[in-house]
């Protein structure tokens, strides 16, 4: 599976290559700038799992960052900062951060601060995805209630388990996942090592679903890793 990114901003190289160390050390995926200009870039063009952020930083301050930031994301945000008094704690949230840690700090508590991040990340977008009951593509309607498929030519024929397969893969649109994980999540069961059932069952998803089966839109192959759902334009969901 794709590795969680981190974007790590600070100006101060010594902290950078601790926090770096520590989170490279819990298999995160760490992207490092020291100003806050590349930092609103960077998570526009990285779109990161989640942002350590300083406060007093080049360019832009930490706060313009994240009120920058906010406009366009919701990506969990740890403010670290030298200001300890409570009404700059207080202003780091309010501007849209997620959490506020003051320097020095722990490194290991930072990660246990990175982690529940992550969890918390995790619970609200499996509740949001649990409380939708239509996914809505360009050209393709799944109705996870009454689990049906409607694709540009017209309804979709699937087994159960192709539907179960479609429904996770766009559930989660553009996440990487590999062979073994789908095939434990939709069969719940190891594939010891075979997983030709599920690349069976991908094919046939694509002739069902697909205008051009050989040039797929919206299951696409990750070349030495899996599959990911692109949504393509216009994804939508309907709570009912």
């Amino acid at each position: 599976m794709e590795a969680i990114s981190i974007l790590v901003v600070d100006d101060e190289p010594d902290i950078t290559e601790l926090i770096g160390l520590y989170l490279t050390r819990e298999g995160y995926d760490v992207h490092i700038t020291d100003n806050g200009t590349d930092a609103v870039r960077l998570t526009g063009e990285l779109r990161p799992d989640l942002i350590v952020l300083d406060i007093q930083l080049k360019q832009l301050d930490g706060l313009e960052v994240c009120r920058q930031i906010r406009e366009t994301s919701d990506v969990p945000i740890l403010f670290v900062s030298c200001k300890d008094d409570d009404n700059d704690i207080i202003h780091g949230l309010d501007v849209g951060g997620d959490d506020y840690m003051t320097k020095p700090f722990s490194p290991r508590q930072l990660v246990a601060r990175v982690q529940a991040q992550l969890r918390r990340q995790t619970i609200r977008a499996e509740r949001q995805a649990e409380a939708q009951t239509v996914l809505t593509f360009e050209e393709l309607t799944i109705d996870l209630q009454a689990r049906t498929v409607v694709c540009g030519s017209g309804p979709a024929a699937l087994s159960v388990k192709e539907f179960d397969l479609l429904a996770y893969l766009a559930r989660n649109p553009n996440k990487v996942f590999r062979l073994d994980d789908l095939y434990q999540v939709v069969w719940g069961a190891d594939s010891v090592g075979d997983t030709r059932t599920l690349m069976v069952h991908i094919s046939n998803l694509r002739k069902k679903i697909e205008l051009d089966p050989a040039h797929p839109h919206y299951i696409h192959t990750v070349r030495g890793i899996g599959y990911k759902f692109n949504p393509k334009e216009g994804y939508t969901h309907v709570h009912r």
